[in-house]
């Protein structure tokens, strides 16, 4: 059984950072894709970056773009997202997700297993 968990989240003033991590377990993840979404009120989840738990290939939602960076730690069985200059409607619910078909979808409909998510809030 994959299982995600996701810590890192908390309040941050606008500019700030924080890094989220999600530790996955249950399972060899080398062909897996794993992405974060985020959540915010009244809003669909949407794509925010993914990475291929083997390569180095990444992929990122144009709003983050040199301002998040997603990465991995094999050795932990770990996946990160570094987000700096943080932004109020950063605000949200972040998720992680694995895609076990390695898929590189953009639709939370893609991925076949979430952690329970953690909470971004950043103040203006």
């Amino acid at each position: 059984q994959v299982q995600l968990v996701e810590s890192g989240g908390g309040l941050v003033q606008a500019g700030g950072s924080l890094r989220l991590s999600c530790a996955a377990s249950g399972r060899s993840f080398g062909s897996y894709v794993m992405g974060w979404f985020r959540q915010a009120p009244g809003k669909e989840r949407e794509f925010v970056a993914a990475i291929r738990w083997s390569g180095l290939r990444t992929y990122y939602a144009d709003f983050v773009k040199g301002r998040f960076t997603i990465s991995r730690d094999n050795a932990k069985n770990t996946v990160y997202l570094q987000m700096n200059r943080l932004r109020p409607e950063d605000t949200a619910v972040y998720y992680c997700a694995a895609d076990a078909k390695g898929r590189w979808g953009l639709s939370a409909q893609t991925y076949d297993y979430w952690g329970q998510g953690t909470q971004v809030t950043v103040s203006s």
